[in-house]
């Protein structure tokens, strides 16, 4: 199941409430929503917050969680802990088909290779010469402190 699956986003407009779909949009909470029950979803973020950074809560969907009242914090704070996972991590049984592929057994690097091409891979290589190029800042030479390679152009010098 995706992220977007789970019904139009709504989109406030000068021309009326529109969902993504293009189609005319409900509203999803009461509009004239009496003025003391504000406190109350106040109360509740607030308790659901506690819950939360305590750790103190039950898995989203378990057995436990179901048997919370609607309006007990801790189901809030374990929705929450829900919807930060999905954010971080996305779907969970992407994320273990992940891990079994990156944790699967892998074959031996040199399987499958001659001494002699080990032996060829395993050479040193030529240090890279350091070159100055025009348009880039002056390059600090390795192992000489103070010396640095800057781009001269022989045409300007010479004119």
């Amino acid at each position: 199941m995706s992220q977007n699956e789970n019904g139009p986003q709504v989109l406030e407009s000068p021309r009326g409430r529109m969902n993504l779909a293009g189609g005319e949009a409900e509203p999803t909470l009461p509009q004239d929503m009496p003025e003391g029950d504000a406190d109350v979803f106040v109360e509740l973020w607030a308790e659901a917050k506690v819950y939360y950074l305590a750790s103190v809560f039950p898995k989203y969907g378990s057995p436990a969680w179901i048997a919370l009242p609607p309006d007990d914090p801790r189901r809030l704070a374990s929705a929450l802990h829900a919807a930060e996972m999905w954010r971080k991590y996305g779907d969970e049984d992407n994320l273990l088909a992940w891990f079994r592929d990156v944790s699967r057994p892998r074959p031996p690097f040199a399987e499958g290779r001659s001494r002699a091409e080990l032996d060829a891979l395993a050479k040193p290589k030529r240090p890279h010469q350091l070159r100055a190029t025009p348009g880039w800042p002056p390059i600090r030479v390795p192992g000489k402190p103070g010396r640095y390679l800057t781009y001269r152009d022989t045409h300007q010098e010479a004119a």
